[in-house]
């Protein structure tokens, strides 16, 4: 590639986004699609571990685009839409066809218009490394076998195939995981690749702005340079994420992803946070929910950003859960305290902060499915955190600094943490800001702090000036003009 397209200029607006992720299947049931009518849907609210669907679609996410608006959700990532016999969708039959039980092709096109109508982006999940048993090409191949001219298209080991295994039984292709359920497709052979590549631009022809790409590193590079000359010939400001739960410096040299699915940034702050009383009901390497000391949280951190240049940190997706992981506030055993806290943690780093669906309002389900919960749109809320989120949008619009950059941090004594702004740019000291951010974990004891500043800009919790300092579970951000 040439050198203007390594980094040189990245889309503008993923640095001042903020991502607010759904799950469709379990966000918001319109009743207005009617393919839905007379089928066995499971009632809204049933336990996300059961398979099936409880109707959540895509007129029912427009319905509430005003209500994200509000407390400042600027860009919708979306997991998979496409076709598929699975709720979570990552089991593709049709990469062309929006799923009918989400409304179809229209219902996009409308929540596409509706988005842009108020500013705001949508991000589509890419399943580009596997598809499901149902896919068209890999149908044809069940039904003809060694004859079918779709062979190649998929990774075959022997024959005949068994896509439905018995236990210990091969099922003679290569699929993810071990899955039996999620052939991988053969991105050696020149069709495929030609067909993926024509479904990523095929959406973003449609108004799309970006795509999430699935299990990225299990997909081989040389198809992602492909990929990444498309996407930016069709729009050059659209945003690419790949799925990289660790070091994504392979993919993050400008020739292929703009940012990854920051997950470090999440884990960390939570293990921070939380401390001892962190649950650890489920083991990932990586999602390691380990206790961390504060000289721990900020070694991590600190190495997560050297990874990258300015322009890539800018564009990453930060988050602190998913669909893959137990949500924030199940890891944080309930502390609402600590979850406000690994949110502003969230929104000081630079990249896109980005939102799970239902935190706002304390879903707390564990290790998915469990954290696949029905938004519980008729029940009174356990929480309602959307002036708080509200509150930190409106800090990084007024420190634009935090958008740009990284705080410098350490860590101070057991409990607390401070971070304050690098060195002043000298070309523009007029406009800058002198940033101090005063974190304290502790559940019990304050924390002394000597700022030199007056007035804070933004807090949580409570500061006494008169010499306690900062109180338990609290947080306080520092501006001053230079």
């Amino acid at each position: 590639m040439q050198q203007t397209d390594v980094f040189s200029n990245p889309p503008e607006w993923v640095a001042k986004a903020v991502v607010y992720q759904i799950f469709p299947d379990r966000f918001r049931c319109s009743g207005k699609v009617k393919e839905q009518l007379q089928l066995a849907l499971k009632p809204w609210g049933s336990d996300p571990a059961e398979q099936g669907f409880q109707g959540g679609d895509l007129f029912g996410v427009i319905e509430q685009l005003d209500y994200l608006q509000g407390f400042g959700i600027s860009c919708i990532y979306l997991t998979p839409i496409f076709s598929s016999a699975a709720n979570h969708r990552y089991h593709a039959y049709d990469y062309l066809q929006v799923d009918p039980l989400l409304g179809g092709n229209s219902a996009l096109e409308a929540l596409i218009e509706a988005v842009h109508r108020r500013g705001m982006r949508i991000l589509l999940d890419g399943v580009f490394n596997h598809c499901g048993r149902g896919f068209w090409a890999f149908h044809h191949l069940l039904e003809n076998g060694e004859a079918s001219p779709y062979s190649d298209w998929f990774e075959v080991n022997h024959w005949p195939l068994h896509p439905y295994p018995s236990r210990g039984q091969d099922c003679g292709y290569s699929c993810w995981c071990s899955n039996a359920a999620l052939p991988k497709f053969n991105h050696s052979h020149p069709p495929v690749r030609e067909y993926l590549l024509a479904v990523g631009r095929y959406w973003l022809e449609r108004g799309i702005d970006g795509w999430r790409l699935d299990v990225a590193n299990e997909v081989p590079a040389d198809f992602w340079l492909e990929f990444r000359k498309m996407v930016k010939a069709v729009n050059p400001e659209a945003w690419i994420v790949g799925e990289i739960w660790g070091d994504a410096r392979p993919w993050l040299q400008g020739d292929q992803f703009d940012g990854v699915m920051n997950y470090r940034i999440g884990w960390s702050s939570l293990c921070w946070l939380a401390g001892n009383r962190l649950r650890r009901s489920k083991r990932n390497p990586a999602y390691p929910l380990q206790p961390l000391g504060g000289e721990g949280f900020v070694d991590v951190l600190g190495t997560t950003l050297g990874w990258y240049r300015p322009e890539v940190n800018r564009s990453q997706l930060n988050l602190l859960d998913s669909h893959d992981v137990p949500r924030a506030l199940h890891s944080l055993k309930d502390d609402v305290g600590a979850l406000k806290l690994a949110l502003l943690l969230l929104f000081l780093q630079p990249g896109a902060p980005c939102i799970y669906y239902g935190t706002e309002v304390g879903l707390h389900g564990g290790h998915e499915p469990g954290c696949r919960e029905g938004f519980p749109w008729q029940q009174e809320w356990p929480l309602d955190l959307r002036d708080f989120i509200h509150s930190l949008v409106a800090l990084r619009q007024h420190c634009p600094e935090l958008c740009e950059q990284s705080l410098q941090w350490q860590a101070i004594g057991s409990d607390g943490l401070s971070g304050r702004s690098a060195q002043l740019s000298p070309q523009k000291p007029e406009s800058e800001e002198l940033i101090q951010v005063w974190i304290n974990r502790s559940r019990r004891s304050w924390l002394p702090i000597n700022t030199g500043l007056d007035d804070p800009l933004w807090i949580v919790g409570s500061l006494e000036s008169s010499g306690r300092g900062l109180a338990p579970q609290s947080a306080v951000v520092f501006s001053k003009e230079c």
